[in-house]
């Protein structure tokens, strides 16, 4: 069992607060994201669970119990990092295996030349190449452990640096934006194979990013972060359909979630929709929330300043009249026919609509509060 429990955790450095009071429980099993953008404090947390870094206050438990003062090594987790961390003049056989290698061989074991004619050594080493050609087989790697990390490509390295760590069978496994060096292309494929690996392994991974698309496609759950503080945690879709906070609605999903204020909803000449609560001074909605509307007193005017063709659809990019604000537009390619500088209406599904107050807190409707008992 490896659930993991972290309680009001605090660290400042100087008298910068980068992480605030942050309680978060993560399940046995569970593929966790912690999302948000750089310098939030995701990093710092998890090198907190890591024990890389020490936190001010508050506690970290794992299978249920405290680790503040257990070492690195010894939390039973495996840390794999941006930078792969490589060793350069160690081939990837060499690579994969230290870890193994350091905690089973003794230190006249693991001296240079004369280690080899300790006894014992031999059967040690016999078994360790057993177990990295499997974690290699298992990554696709066998062909390449004789190389050099110079030698591999981006995805190579990444292979390598999983690779160490699967090794070590690893309770819990922490990833800190291993996908970031890659190009496009490559982190498609990357995310497609840590999604698969989780799979197999079936142990608990916490994996840190700023790329929301890699959060929603591959986690059990995603917490979001922001200066520190921890916004809200659900799995992906409820993060896109029921944020609970404006800048978790403004962080999840792409094109941004469009946000138009009351004040500017109403000098647009737009009548606000039924059911708006007296509090709410920010209304959002989805780009596929908007459809073009040729009249109706709840429409919004606006003219198209671009077009987006990505082929399955088109994002047109409206700007609201008298400079309120811009929305974007998701359509089908069979519906839109419009080109920058045509003066558009835009019509918003009031079931679509998302309500905030001025602190950025969401507001429900009555039936809402209802349903979601």
């Amino acid at each position: 069992m490896a659930e993991i429990e972290l309680r009001r955790i605090e660290k400042s450095y100087g008298e910068t607060a980068v992480v605030k009071g942050v309680s978060l429980s993560i399940r046995d099993g569970e593929f966790l994201t912690l999302v948000g953008p750089s310098g939030c404090g995701k990093s710092t947390l998890l090198r907190i669970i890591a024990g890389l870094e020490a936190q001010d206050s508050g506690e970290v438990m794992v299978a249920g119990r405290c680790v503040d003062d257990k070492r690195p090594k010894e939390r039973d987790v495996a840390m794999v990092f941006q930078s792969y961390a490589l060793y350069p003049h160690l081939s990837v056989f060499d690579n994969v295996a230290l870890p193994l290698r350091t905690r089973r061989l003794s230190f006249a074991q693991r001296l240079p030349f004369v280690g080899r004619a300790v006894p014992g050594r031999g059967g040690i080493e016999k078994v360790i190449r057993a177990e990295v050609e499997q974690a290699a087989s298992m990554l696709d790697i066998a062909h390449l452990l004789h190389r050099k990390p110079g030698q591999l490509s981006g995805g190579q390295r990444q292979r390598v640096a999983l690779g160490r760590a699967m090794v070590r069978h690893p309770a819990v496994f922490l990833m800190d934006e291993p996908l970031s060096n890659l190009d496009a292309k490559l982190r498609v494929q990357m995310r497609a194979e840590i999604t698969a690996l989780h799979r197999r392994l079936g142990v608990t991974f916490v994996y840190v990013t700023h790329d929301q698309a890699e959060a929603m496609t591959m986690s059990d759950r995603v917490a979001v972060m922001t200066a520190g503080e921890l916004l809200q945690v659900g799995q992906p879709e409820q993060l896109y359909r029921d944020p609970q906070d404006l800048r978790v609605a403004e962080m999840i999903g792409s094109p941004k979630i469009n946000v138009v204020s009351c004040d500017h909803w109403i000098s647009l000449g737009a009548s606000l929709p039924p059911g708006i609560d007296g509090n709410t001074t920010h209304l959002a909605f989805r780009p596929e929330a908007v459809g073009i509307a040729a009249s109706g007193d709840r429409r919004l005017n606006g003219v198209v300043t671009s077009v987006e063709n990505l082929g399955s659809d088109i994002f047109l990019n409206v700007a609201l009249a008298d400079g309120c604000g811009a929305v974007v537009v998701r359509t089908h390619p069979d519906i839109s026919r419009s080109e920058p500088g045509r003066p558009v209406g835009l019509q918003i599904d009031p079931a679509s609509l998302l309500q905030f107050d001025g602190a950025g807190m969401r507001l429900r409707q009555a039936e809402q509060v209802e349903a979601a008992a």
